[in-house]
């Protein structure tokens, strides 16, 4: 199945997501092939316009397909696909903040707590985005996101993920953050205080600073001191949010490598339209293969074409 391109590069320029606006958009052209798709379960076809809309046109397209037909697409979608074809196009049809709240709630859900997917989104997010995220996941769920992550962790680690979730940007010194970061670490027991309040509350230009500071200063990389001096799932946190700060492109493509099935559709969807050609690009670099290419490896059938879609193409 070739994806739908569109001849002008007008559109898209700027912009470091893969999935753009289709040029060619006819609304009830795909409302009307949409309909007779999930007559005939036909999931090319579906895999086809809802892989080649941006999340705005989608939007659109549910609407007048619920005017025309006064059902509702995603259960319509429901009703026809099954496994990770359904999944996937069902998360292409979420607005942006309602599928991380979904894939939040999706960490927390059954025994044991998907500890990297929370601080996945949490990291790579910023407080704006968040605070809308939360908005949604009370309205979709009737649940506080912040009650709800308190409820799934503990300690240390609770504080890093709950002032992740709340974070603002202020201003700060780049020596005064190195020398609270330092002096964090000088006695038997390294005191987290400094790191998470730090590390939450600074943007990611003055943490890159810092952190080259400390590195500087210490003669060892972040990632080692944190290795060294923390434990448990704090560790983890501060492993993550570090890397996010450094290179968050890096941080996600690592998280795609081991292609297992709900991470790759979680982060292609969510990163589709913003920067998912910087992961393609860090994934070469660190797997030694494209991600088009992995992708034909691990999955088949309609999935992978609809995953290769969200791709778009080799590197």
């Amino acid at each position: 199945m070739e994806p739908d391109f569109f001849p002008s590069s007008d559109m898209w320029w700027g912009t470091l997501g893969t999935v753009r606006p289709f040029s060619n958009y006819q609304p009830d052209k795909d409302v009307k092939e949409i309909q007779e798709a999930l007559g005939k379960k036909d999931v090319v076809t579906l895999v086809r316009i809802l892989t080649n809309r941006s999340n705005a046109q989608r939007q659109d397209i549910a609407k007048r397909f619920q005017e025309q037909t006064k059902q509702d697409l995603s259960a319509a979608l429901k009703k026809v696909l099954s496994g990770d074809i359904e999944d996937l196009l069902l998360q292409l049809m979420m607005l942006p903040d309602q599928l991380e709240a979904h894939r939040l709630k999706g960490a927390m859900a059954g025994l044991g707590t998907d500890e990297e997917t929370l601080l996945e989104i949490l990291c790579t997010r910023s407080g704006k985005k968040l605070k809308e995220v939360s908005a949604v996941y009370r309205q979709v769920y009737k649940k506080e996101l912040e009650k709800e992550l308190k409820a799934e962790t503990s300690g240390d680690f609770a504080k890093l993920v709950v002032a992740l979730l709340n974070k603002e940007v202020s201003a700060g010194v780049v020596q005064r953050d190195v020398q609270a970061l330092t002096a964090s670490l000088s006695g038997k027991k390294a005191e987290a205080g400094p790191w998470i309040n730090i590390l939450t509350s600074r943007d990611s230009d003055h943490l890159d600073k810092v952190l080259m500071e400390l590195e500087l200063e210490t003669g060892q990389m972040v990632d080692q001191m944190v290795e060294k001096r923390f434990s448990g799932d704090f560790r983890l946190g501060l492993r993550v949010l570090v890397q996010c700060i450094q290179n968050p492109e890096v941080y996600l493509a690592q998280r795609l490598v081991p292609m297992k099935t709900s991470l790759v559709q979680g982060i292609m969807v969510s990163h589709s339209e913003e920067d998912l050609l910087s992961i393609r690009a860090a994934f070469r670099r660190l797997s030694g293969s494209s991600l088009y290419s992995a992708l034909q490896n691990h999955f088949k059938g309609e999935h992978l074409q609809a995953l290769q879609a969200i791709c778009r193409s080799e590197d």
